[in-house]
């Protein structure tokens, strides 16, 4: 989805911005590198352990690096049953119905329109915010679906911004690398935008050449614009 202005709004206020520009550009995943590091991660201290000692991804690095809050209430809730975590205890795609107008076809909130009203760029708004929470900061291997535990956050646009994203971001790393241990897991997951840029970051020699411009984020130093070939070869080789 590209970013427009009207939404940009929304997303200031949902202290998302900084990962919405992100999401412009394409980000170049090094996955030989990423599995390095996996690879020396440790489940029962959830440091990396290298040769000169231990060292490990900390809240104030994912702020420095993707942009995002801190301070918050947590990013938290019950799944079990559901239906009555929604209000009043609808079901779940009556109430994503509501929030976005419709039970969107593939490709419906491509492009904003131009004379679009200010319910239909909430509507967009909803759906961008949506694509970065699934995409950028939880994603898991399933490339093409979107979990319905977003919805709540979703239905108050102007109170998202009073939660701590940053400490949700980083727990979902955790788990994803403590999951990445199991010999059994072959893809990676989780926000590895910011797995990336903070090796980048505290390890320069390993940083690509040509990247010493300083920027806020600063994962935004590290994108990537792909040709269309480039993209479909990533695509095949590895699933998010």
């Amino acid at each position: 989805m590209p970013l427009h202005d009207r939404i940009i709004p929304y997303l200031e206020t949902a202290e998302l911005y900084h990962l919405a520009r992100l999401n412009s550009q394409w980000f170049w995943v090094d996955e030989p590198l990423l599995s390095a590091f996996i690879e020396r991660w440790r489940p029962e201290t959830h440091t990396f352990h290298m040769p000169f000692g231990e060292c490990s991804i900390t809240l104030q690095d994912v702020a420095y690096q993707l942009g995002l809050p801190i301070d918050g209430e947590p990013v938290s809730g019950c799944l079990t049953e559901f239906e009555n975590f929604m209000e009043h205890g609808r079901p779940a795609w009556v109430w994503f119905r509501e929030l976005f107008g419709e039970l969107p076809p593939q490709k419906r909130f491509r492009v904003l329109p131009a004379d679009a009203s200010d319910e239909t760029v909430r509507v967009y708004a909803r759906a961008y915010i949506l694509m970065l929470l699934s995409s950028q900061l939880f994603a898991d291997k399933n490339a093409n679906r979107v979990h319905l535990r977003w919805l709540p956050y979703l239905a108050s646009l102007d109170d998202l911004g009073r939660y701590s994203w940053a400490s949700a971001a980083l727990a979902w790393l955790y788990r994803c690398l403590c999951r990445g241990t199991n010999r059994n897991v072959v893809n990676l997951a989780g926000p590895l935008q910011l797995l990336q840029s903070w090796i980048f970051w505290r390890f320069p020699t390993l940083r690509p050449s040509g990247f010493d411009r300083f920027g806020f984020p600063l994962a935004s130093r590290f994108g990537f614009i792909f040709s269309v070939l480039e993209l479909f070869n990533i695509m095949c080789y590895s699933s998010f």
